[in-house]
């Protein structure tokens, strides 16, 4: 008899725990979003604002304060603002107290295209359109626009972000033609012919080598074109 009322008092247990987490589940699924928050990762420099953000979500689904909880498919809310041409990830998740937070990171430019096509080559090698919103202030790059030539320049720009001293220094790339590239910087009136996309360690450390001594001997300005074309030397052609 007591192990009946054991097994009694063990099943009305159960039954009342599935019952309280079945209420606290439904009551959870149709609590309301009471409000919406977006967090940009990352730098400052807005392609994408906060209104641009609401905007989209209004326009896929209308206004969502108030609208309860179960109506809402989170990952798909993240796949819509991926989308968008100035997103490279979205992470949408909601707070106990009902607030619908995106985290968003932006794409990065690392140099902008002056062409018949205006765009930017992001941190990704992949083509960005420009922003309303916000100028980057990044290399610009000028002459023969094709694919090989715009992967090229996106090695050399990936190469130059990584390097503390030519990132500050070089403002533009220019493509003579695929392989023939020339550089130039922000304080100086030469050029330099960097030829193709080989050996760009040893040209830049040769270069450096250069600047650091014509800096020193204040002969910056005597020249017209430096080249790193050559085996492991710097050409320099003067004024």
């Amino acid at each position: 008899m007591k192990s009946n009322w054991n097994s009694i008092k063990l099943f009305a247990l159960i039954v009342s725990i599935s019952a309280l987490y079945a209420f606290s589940d439904h009551r959870n699924q149709a609590r309301k979003i009471n409000g919406i928050s977006v967090q940009f990762e990352g730098e400052d420099n807005l392609y994408i604002t906060n209104s641009m953000v609401n905007k989209l979500l209004i326009q896929n689904y209308g206004v969502l304060k108030n609208l309860p909880k179960e109506k809402l498919v989170l990952n798909t809310i993240e796949k819509v603002i991926e989308a968008n041409d100035m997103v490279k990830s979205a992470q949408v998740y909601l707070t106990v107290d009902g607030e619908l937070i995106s985290k968003i990171s932006q794409r990065q430019p690392i140099g902008r295209i002056e062409g018949d096509q205006k765009f930017y080559l992001d941190e990704q090698g992949k083509k960005m359109p420009l922003s309303n919103n916000y100028s980057a202030r990044v290399p610009i790059i000028t002459g023969k626009i094709t694919g090989k030539s715009l992967e090229d320049a996106y090695v050399i720009l990936d190469y130059i972000n990584e390097d503390e001293f030519l990132r500050k220094n070089v403002i533009g790339i220019h493509i003579e033609e695929e392989g023939s590239y020339q550089l130039k910087f922000r304080m100086e009136n030469f050029v330099v012919n960097l030829g193709n996309i080989s050996d760009l360690k040893q040209k830049f450390n040769n270069f450096k080598a250069f600047y650091t001594k014509a800096a020193k001997d204040k002969t910056l300005e005597n020249y017209d074109i430096v080249s790193l074309e050559f085996n492991n030397q710097v050409v320099c052609t003067k004024i």
